[in-house]
């Protein structure tokens, strides 16, 4: 696309409105040589006289009036354009769209959305569950939420959980028939339910806390999933023992569809953070968003 040249068009423009180049000056809050300077700079580009000054006034050339009829509605259209931008970027109304997997949304975010929505009634969230590590700015999401050990250098990152809780578990008729391991070691036994991660295309890790050490276990997989509720469901089938966020299956322990195995041994993963761009950071209805999650956050730590 060929540059034009606009450089001293808002100037240009404020002179003819305002009479003068001294009002002009005024109203740009700059001196009258500069006027002066960027209104010749302008017609020096154009190769034509805009301007018909005299000790008293100025009037207009007829390229100047081409100029000024065609360009000054434009010019507006383009501060309002502008203005409407900048008024997007601070407004507290829209749609903010997220990128997160399940379990990111049960431990991190589920908790507040209740109460963000109804704080501000002119936001709407966007939320799309995705086990892979998404490019946020490819995909037009204003932020994502991830675990803090998988988090891309380049981006803002706000930690909006405590460590997370993890939990081994499987079903009670798997554990009638296999009988309960006492010891990870006893895992490599039993049929384990693993979950394997799209993104890099390997297997999710297993670590167990162990005499103040943490150490990773990787016993055979009988049966793998690309998202840990495919894992929870197998295990509630009684197909064997899995490994995830204890916050995943609550509801199954409660009913107990699923028991928590090897409780002295599970290791915390570590906190959910939300993460987003540096020019996301200016955008008014996720600012809104983070802050809530960071007053539940140190509500939730308080107690």
């Amino acid at each position: 696309m060929e540059r034009a040249p606009t450089n001293g068009i808002e100037v240009f423009l404020t002179i003819v409105r305002e009479g003068s180049m001294r009002a002009a000056a005024k109203a740009l809050g700059v001196g009258a040589p500069a006027i002066s300077l960027q209104l010749k700079a302008l017609e020096e580009r154009l190769g034509v006289d805009l301007l018909y000054r005299t000790t008293r006034s100025i009037e207009l050339t007829d390229a100047g009036r081409v100029l000024f009829e065609n360009a000054a509605p434009a010019y507006r259209d383009l501060v309002d354009a502008i203005g409407r931008t900048q008024q997007a970027g601070k407004s507290a109304k829209g749609t903010l769209r997220l990128t997160m997997s399940r379990g990111a949304y049960i431990v991190a975010i589920a908790p507040i959305v209740e109460t963000f929505l109804a704080q501000h009634p002119g936001i709407n969230l966007d939320i799309s569950w995705n086990e892979e590590l998404v490019d946020i700015v490819r995909k037009g999401f204003h932020a994502g939420v991830r675990l803090g050990d998988v988090l891309s250098p380049d981006m803002i990152a706000v930690r909006i959980t405590p460590p997370v809780k993890t939990a081994f578990f499987a079903a009670p008729n798997y554990l009638e028939r296999y009988g309960r391991p006492r010891h990870p070691r006893e895992l490599l036994d039993h049929r384990c339910i693993r979950h394997w991660q799209p993104t890099s295309g390997t297997l999710r890790e297993w670590w167990i806390s162990e005499d103040g050490q943490d150490k990773r276990i990787d016993p055979p997989a009988r049966l793998t999933f690309d998202s840990a509720a495919g894992v929870i469901q197998a295990a509630r089938e009684g197909h064997g023992v899995g490994w995830s966020m204890r916050a995943t299956m609550a509801d199954h322990l409660k009913t107990g569809d699923l028991e928590t195995l090897l409780d002295p041994f599970v290791k915390d993963l570590p906190p959910f953070y939300i993460y987003y761009p540096e020019q996301n950071k200016r955008v008014e209805c996720l600012r809104l968003f983070v802050d809530c999650l960071k007053t539940h956050l140190i509500r939730r730590s308080n107690g």
